[in-house]
């Protein structure tokens, strides 16, 4: 049984449908780099929690106290929307302008409402705790107001042990500033 679609050899029609492979429009909201390993972890780890949560939710229910049986399926609610929320965490870019999601916040600037991103070298946190280190962050001025928080660092979650990515991740960052701010 020929499977065509998974042939990268294969003659593409003339439609919309047929002429290229699914993807994002040109007007999402994309991360301009892959998740780190600490985060898949952090969530996965949550995730782990959550479902023995929601069996132990099943067993209490099932003994008879469905009292506890509701808050035990309510932690582990928040639970998984604690686990997605971290790996929706980051920057994402649109020709819109550039969005930071934190954990409890998200903050989107407009890319005429940017001075300028680039790539400093500083004392920066590793994994986001008190202890600082020497590295390098990326900073975004913006045109009005006071300079914000770096926006990746070299030692976060998502960059710890990937420079190479970190170096990407910056560069395109910048060419994305440079492209539509104006």
């Amino acid at each position: 049984m020929p499977l065509p679609f998974l042939a990268a050899d294969r003659d593409f029609g003339t439609t919309a449908s047929d002429v290229a492979l699914p993807h994002a429009g040109t007007d999402q909201w994309r991360r301009p780099y892959r998740l780190g390993p600490q985060r898949v972890a952090i969530s996965a780890l949550a995730l782990l929690l959550a479902a023995y949560l929601l069996i132990s939710a099943l067993i209490i229910a099932i003994a008879g106290t469905v009292g506890a049986a509701g808050a035990t399926l309510l932690l582990a609610a928040c639970v998984i929307a604690f686990a997605l929320r971290v790996l929706r965490m980051g920057i994402w870019v649109s020709p819109r302008g550039l969005r930071r999601v934190g954990l409890l916040s998200t903050k989107t600037l407009r890319w005429r409402e940017i001075e300028r991103v680039s790539t400093v070298q500083q004392p920066v946190r590793w994994l986001g705790l008190p202890r600082t280190v020497q590295g390098q962050a990326v900073h975004i001025e913006p045109r009005r107001g006071e300079p914000l928080a770096p926006l990746l660092t070299d030692h976060s979650a998502d960059f710890l042990t990937r420079a190479d990515a970190f170096a990407r991740a910056s560069d395109v960052l910048e060419a994305w500033a440079s492209e539509h701010r104006h």
